[in-house]
């Protein structure tokens, strides 16, 4: 009904703007050739949407957490930055992720490749970089053909600094740089 009435407008509007032209006797082709174009355009944008189809008796993910805090950890300690998300599909339909991202570059998740069945659980596994120091909040984006197609899943913790080791050895001067005095 939106698309009639917005088809109406713009061509009620071409035509107060080619009478007019003709009335003043300043027929310019190339406002006209303009305006015509524009109006192919926008109603292209017009007819074009999608329809937004919601299935009702589609999959449904049902999460146990989604936040999880890992709480404070010591920098490269490497399965504290583990977790898991553990979810089910509820709905009537198999659930097919299409895509599992996280917020950034540090934030990994591993999502089920293959379709769940209804009733069925499954993991979503998320690794967090532990050698950034300092407290973090990382999202992870899953699309699926869920009733919700997009959810978003929270990390969250510290990462205190590990203690430097002071029995390092240390850098000798190479024999080929020029000493210095």
């Amino acid at each position: 009904m939106l698309k009639i009435v917005y088809f109406i407008f713009v061509i009620f509007n071409i035509k107060i703007y080619i009478c007019y032209s003709f009335s003043k006797k300043k027929i310019r082709m190339k406002n006209l050739f303009l305006t015509i174009i524009i109006f192919f355009i926008t109603s292209n944008a017009v007819f074009t949407q999608e329809n937004i189809v919601i299935n009702h008796n589609g999959a449904e993910m049902k999460f146990e957490q989604e936040v999880i805090d890992l709480g404070e950890f010591m920098q490269y300690d490497d399965p504290s930055s583990k977790c898991e998300f553990k979810f089910t599909n509820t709905g009537k339909e198999p659930l097919i992720i299409s895509k599992c991202k996280g917020s950034c570059g540090c934030t990994v998740p591993e999502c089920p490749k293959e379709p769940i069945l209804p009733g069925e659980s499954a993991v979503i596994k998320v690794n967090y970089d532990e050698k950034r120091v300092g407290s973090f909040n990382k999202s992870i984006t899953i699309n699926s053909n869920a009733k919700i197609t997009t959810k978003i899943l929270k990390v969250k913790g510290k990462i205190i600094a590990a203690e430097k080791n002071t029995g390092a050895p240390i850098k000798k001067q190479s024999q080929l740089a020029p000493k210095v005095n």
